[in-house]
């Protein structure tokens, strides 16, 4: 629980350096869609991502290289399991940025909120809450006005496809990290997730009939570059989320695709007047799919709303 400071309750809301934090890596995680689509200019997805996640799980490798002597069999496996999720949802995302705008893609990545309590339902039977029922109805009504005929040039077509099949796979792997988070040492699950996540992109290769590109700097620079991007923000949450309620956390987290908006305009993108209310919907969805207010509580139950490890 985020404790409140005399100053905070008197003065009114002051971030603390976590909230700040969490807001400077949501603003880095909302850059690395353009950041992909720049590499995939001269790379492969799968080649792309491999190399990504080859060097996150490498720099993680090499800061918990002591406690990786005692990994177990149920680490790997769930390890194993979260990479291959990892791999097909960025794969896929990566796919998509090759014909869609990095802020479009954003916003349809953000869908992975109100799709997870969906998944719990038919994969675990646990029914959503109400709010999350709202948002998923939001979610669903900025989907349509996002990817929909008209809402950009090209139409529906094989990029939202992908990014939304991607964003499945995101959310079955928010699903995975809660199915072990309690049974496995998470320093050690997550060197063996992002090395699956980089060896399953690469073994991935052959079958998708994808070569391995020229070495150019810019595709090495962005690869490389969000491989430790992706550890600084995994070990930022980590550390944040010590003291940041999970609620205040999804709202900060909100903010992603609002930020890989941002950046893609900035780099030219330019969406319609109907995008821009699809991908307005969304962020309300998602932040509707985690908001509890008291009116919605069942009587003598709080709701708690919980946010996970992203990538």
């Amino acid at each position: 629980m985020l404790h409140t400071s005399p100053d905070r309750k008197q003065y009114g809301f002051r971030p603390t350096r976590q909230e700040m934090a969490l807001v400077g890596i949501t603003m880095l995680w909302g850059a690395s869609f353009l950041i992909t689509q720049t590499g995939m200019q001269y790379s492969g997805p799968l080649f792309f991502v491999g190399v990504r996640f080859l060097t996150a799980g490498a720099i993680t490798l090499a800061l918990f290289l002591k406690t990786m002597r005692d990994v177990t069999r149920r680490e790997l496996i769930a390890g194993a399991a979260i990479g291959l999720s990892i791999c097909l949802g960025c794969g896929l995302q990566s796919y998509g940025l090759q014909t869609i705008t990095s802020s479009q893609s954003a916003f349809l990545t953000a869908l992975y909120v109100p799709i997870v309590p969906l998944m719990q339902w038919f994969v675990l039977r646990k029914a959503p809450h109400v709010m999350t029922w709202g948002g998923i109805g939001l979610a669903f009504m900025g989907l349509m006005l996002l990817a929909g005929p008209g809402a950009h040039h090209i139409g529906p077509g094989r990029g939202e496809i992908a990014t939304l099949l991607g964003t499945v796979a995101m959310a079955a792997e928010i699903i995975l990290i809660g199915r072990f988070a309690t049974q496995v040492d998470s320093r050690r699950v997550t060197v063996v997730q992002l090395l699956c996540a980089g060896l399953f992109s690469l073994l991935f290769m052959p079958l998708t009939g994808e070569a391995v590109p020229s070495c150019t700097p810019v595709w090495a620079a962005c690869a490389i570059g969000l491989g430790v991007a992706s550890v600084i923000i995994q070990l930022t949450m980590n550390w944040a989320q010590k003291v940041v309620s999970p609620t205040r956390a999804t709202i900060i987290y909100a903010g992603e695709p609002v930020w890989g908006g941002i950046v893609g305009r900035l780099a030219g993108d330019s969406l319609p007047s109907l995008a821009l209310l699809g991908g307005a919907f969304i962020i309300a969805g998602v932040v509707a799919s985690e908001w509890r207010p008291k009116f919605a509580s069942a009587p003598g139950r709080r709701s708690k709303a919980r946010s996970d490890v992203a990538i």
